[in-house]
């Protein structure tokens, strides 16, 4: 009898963690799309939010770095918390470009934004505590999961460009034991406006004067601004710190280079908040081992410290990226002039586009309705040979209409022919 035979006769019992836990349901619809395209199709695929190296590649100075590294021998472990030439340049890069003042022992540098946000859940959230967060969002309600905590989840609309108002967490900010933000946006690629985040800190803070009367535990924010440097036209990036400076001693920041960059696979992320809090977050990550490699820490280093080859890249990347997402933007809002059940939201920052398709109950050629949201993403997958992520895939309803659009693989000249084969497919459609 085979190993594998043998296997499939036992019931191999694994936690209930474990038994529960879910993957990601971004990466299995994009596991589909692959498989069509290895078969051969044309798929236009905007489904992970990730860059194509060969039309957004990183840097070509950190390149040169990183290769210098490893040349310099630069293989063996890190500093549990980062590698002091690091945490120094980013302290200067947040000074000087974000409006923000942290020293190195207020910084914890990671393998990318993933380990920092588990390191900040499982710093600030205890079994049973109620962690707070809109959707559509990115994997929050995960990280709660593994945390074994209460989600609390705030469905958000349109008409606020899906972003959340302190209205929305009022009634539930008086059990909140954490607060999840992300701003720019995924799915979205929207921001918080100044007034929308300035009165969720003053929320907080009036919250946080309560329970510090009580001697009970704050509620902390944890705010995702791994997007910040990836803002179009007249959007800016805020953050709670520089508008509410109390707000230093409650806010955890997710940051690093894996958006500005398009450095996604090089996994050097950071997070800055309380000296107390990023002490136990680096001790969480040594025991997860989750560092991000030495020569890339170094070669980060390096580059960063060279803020104008910094913005030299930023303002091409972000033209490119933008360029992109205006252009199906358009293309959007052409068929909707055209009486289609399609539109989008502006783009404001990041890689993203928020549109909507909006076809229950329309019917295929072949006489089978669209009944479901799921009907929809297959027909136009098939159809248009257009691949989006359902913001239900980002815990929002299911039945929702709208999608995230990622334009980080997406050829600038193949635009017009996805519009096309968008409006053939929407054609067919009675």
């Amino acid at each position: 009898m085979s190993a594998n035979t043998m296997e499939n006769q036992i019931d191999l019992k694994v936690s209930k963690l474990a038994q529960n836990i879910i993957g990601s349901e971004i990466i299995k619809l994009a596991a589909e799309v692959n498989e069509k395209i290895k078969q051969g199709e044309k798929i236009y695929n905007f489904t992970i939010g990730d860059f194509n190296p060969k039309l957004f590649p990183i840097p070509a100075e950190l390149k040169s770095a990183i290769i210098k590294a490893y040349e310099d021998d630069q293989t063996n472990y890190p500093a549990a918390d980062g590698m002091l030439e690091l945490r120094q340049a980013v302290v200067k890069l947040l000074k000087e470009r974000g409006d923000m003042d942290y020293k190195v022992d207020e910084i914890v540098i990671a393998g990318g934004a993933r380990p920092v946000i588990y390191a900040i859940f499982r710093a600030l959230v205890d079994e049973g505590d109620t962690v707070v967060f809109p959707v559509p969002s990115w994997n929050n309600n995960h990280y709660t999961y593994l945390n074994n905590a209460i989600p609390v989840i705030i469905e958000t609309s349109p008409e606020n460009k899906f972003m959340p108002t302190a209205a929305d967490f009022r009634p539930f900010i008086s059990k909140a034991n954490l607060i999840a933000l992300c701003s720019p946006l995924n799915p979205t690629g929207t921001t918080f406006g100044k007034k929308d985040l300035e009165e969720i800190c003053d929320m907080i803070l009036a919250e946080n004067e309560k329970r510090e009367l009580e001697n009970k535990k704050p509620v902390y924010l944890m705010y995702d601004q791994i997007y910040w440097a990836l803002t179009f036209g007249e959007t800016k990036h805020y953050n709670p710190v520089s508008l509410r400076p109390e707000m230093k001693n409650y806010t955890v920041f997710v940051d690093g280079i894996s958006k500005s960059l398009s450095a996604t696979g090089v996994r050097v992320g950071w997070s800055m908040g309380p000296k107390k809090i990023i002490e136990k977050m680096k001790s969480i990550l040594t025991h997860v081992g989750a560092w991000a490699p030495k020569a890339e820490q170094m070669a980060t280093a390096t580059y960063l410290n060279d803020l104008n080859s910094y913005d030299k890249y930023l303002v091409e990347n972000k033209t490119k990226i933008n360029d992109r997402l205006v252009n199906i933007y358009k293309g959007f809002k052409s068929l909707k002039e055209e009486g289609f059940k399609v539109d989008a939201i502006a783009p404001e920052a990041a890689i993203y586009l928020t549109v909507q398709i909006a076809l229950h109950g329309k019917t295929k050629a072949d006489g089978a309705i669209l009944k479901t949201t799921p009907d929809i993403t297959k027909y136009i997958l098939d159809e248009a040979k257009v691949a989006l992520v359902p913001f239900y895939a980002f815990g929002a309803s299911k039945d929702s209409t709208w999608y995230r659009l990622s334009v980080g693989t997406c050829k600038i000249e193949e635009i017009d022919d996805m519009v096309g084969s968008l409006r053939n497919a929407l054609s067919k459609l009675k």
